[in-house]
């Protein structure tokens, strides 16, 4: 029987958990059931911070699917954001914003596979030294209604693809519709990273490597948007996952 590569998926975070109220792990099972059906084996990460068990786990993995969720602690990408702004996050977790940083430079370090959904995208861009958006509404005069968590399985809005990158073999036209369930964004892009999608009113929906970067993983895909939610009626965004999978497997010990 063949062994399908194994995935390691970051979780979300909660103060209070089911069994004693102590802090814990939350997922929707969309993320795994995408994985599993693109030929992986998703596995979901506690929430470490002893850098040692991170770099231990992403040496037995074949790659990494960052996850979407609650906002970056806003000091990771700017210790002078205004009030008026400040407000507008909530239910930072320092413990989940340290695994994701390590997990991205243990990635980098052991060269393994790597798909960045929602905040995945976001942290991916502040640890290779990039900014966000801390509110789309506050800071993007015209913006789009990017927060449409009433329609989260649905085709909401546009993204224009940027020719020949990885996005660009799941579009129509270097065009796609996609949900969106965001209020921040990537700002400043970091210096390794390339923006292959915007939306109409420039909010950046994916990050790929630069070409003369390629090397340094893989395989690298972000996208602000939520492919999870739409593998299952939309053949294009099961192909997303099933060529990040198919990265994975690549790179998988053949003793295995």
């Amino acid at each position: 029987m063949k062994t399908p590569p194994l995935i390691l998926v970051s979780p979300s975070t909660q103060a209070r958990g089911t069994e004693f109220a102590d802090r814990s792990i939350s997922l929707s099972d969309r993320y795994s059931e995408a994985i599993l059906a693109a030929g992986g084996l998703p596995l979901i990460l506690p929430c470490l911070t002893d850098k040692a068990a991170i770099a231990a786990a992403v040496a037995r993995c074949d790659g990494v699917c960052l996850t979407g969720g609650d906002d970056l602690h806003p000091d990771l990408y700017d210790s002078n954001l205004p009030a008026e702004i400040r407000k507008t996050i909530t239910l930072v977790s320092p413990e989940r914003d340290l695994l994701e940083l390590e997990l991205i430079k243990q990635l980098f370090a052991q060269q393994k596979p790597l798909f960045a959904i929602c905040r995945g995208h976001q942290v991916l861009n502040v640890a290779l030294g990039g900014t966000l958006i801390a509110d789309i509404p506050l800071q993007v005069p015209g913006a789009l209604r990017h927060q449409r968590s009433d329609a989260k399985n649905a085709l909401v809005h546009e993204v224009t693809v940027k020719p020949g990158s990885i996005l660009s073999r799941y579009a129509d036209d270097m065009s796609m519709s996609v949900n969106s369930s965001h209020h921040q964004a990537a700002g400043r892009v970091a210096e390794p990273l390339l923006v292959t999608g915007t939306s109409p009113d420039g909010v950046i929906e994916a990050l790929e490597l630069k070409p003369e970067n390629v090397g340094w993983l893989p395989y690298l895909l972000a996208v602000q948007f939520h492919p999870e939610r739409l593998f299952d009626r939309h053949p294009r965004f099961l192909e997303m996952f099933r060529d990040f999978v198919r990265a994975c497997e690549l790179g998988m010990d053949p003793a295995r």
